[in-house]
């Protein structure tokens, strides 16, 4: 069983809350924006296919791997998107971040900052995680950008590390942030959030 209990995080500008088929609807409207699912280099679903993503995630979560959220826009109650903690080692207390989308008008905003910080505050402060990860396709130069933002320093490169559903091979940038680096990374996003126009 794993450790990690479904749980609200809420801050001013987004909110994360468990994953349900109730946002649903309002996840197919958000991968239209942006037609996220052509993105040939990560794997965001179509409007045809988010119940079956949502059902995906919620399977994991039974099986103690995954802890899916719906990403809520604060300022309209609605969700925007999705992320998780996954690939959950409960022995060595360590999660990656990941299979995060975000709808094309709230991406690189202060959303995408303070979802992080608040993954990340309750990973090592309420966890008490060794370490967390994040993974990104080697070309995905936005996700990685965003990554490094934020504080992740690159552990390798996973080269051929998986097949992408258009038949190339993936080669994975690997990130992680050590609980010995949380105080300066805690201080580093609230500095994000609190400076006019930063972004992550």
């Amino acid at each position: 069983m794993s450790w990690i209990k479904p749980v609200h995080l809420r801050g001013q500008h987004a909110a994360l809350r468990p994953l349900t088929q109730e946002h649903a609807d309002q996840l197919r409207d958000a991968t239209r924006d942006g037609n996220l699912h052509e993105l040939w280099y990560t794997s965001i679903p179509d409007a045809d296919g988010m119940t079956s993503e949502i059902n995906r995630r919620l399977a994991l979560q039974k099986q103690g791997s995954m802890m899916p959220f719906a990403v809520i826009d604060a300022r309209t109650d609605t969700a925007v998107g999705m992320t998780t903690y996954m690939n959950v080692d409960s022995d060595s207390k360590r999660i990656e971040i990941g299979s995060t989308w975000y709808r094309k008008s709230v991406q690189a905003t202060l959303l995408n900052t303070e979802c992080k910080l608040l993954l990340l505050r309750h990973a090592f402060e309420s966890l008490d995680c060794i370490a967390v990860e994040f993974r990104t396709h080697f070309l995905n130069t936005q996700s990685r950008r965003a990554i490094e933002r934020i504080g992740g320093k690159l552990d390798g490169v996973l080269r051929n590390h998986s097949v992408m559903a258009n038949g190339t091979l993936r080669d994975t940038a690997v990130y992680s942030i050590i609980n010995s680096e949380w105080p300066t990374i805690s201080a580093h996003l609230q500095w994000l959030l609190d400076k006019p126009n930063a972004h992550a």
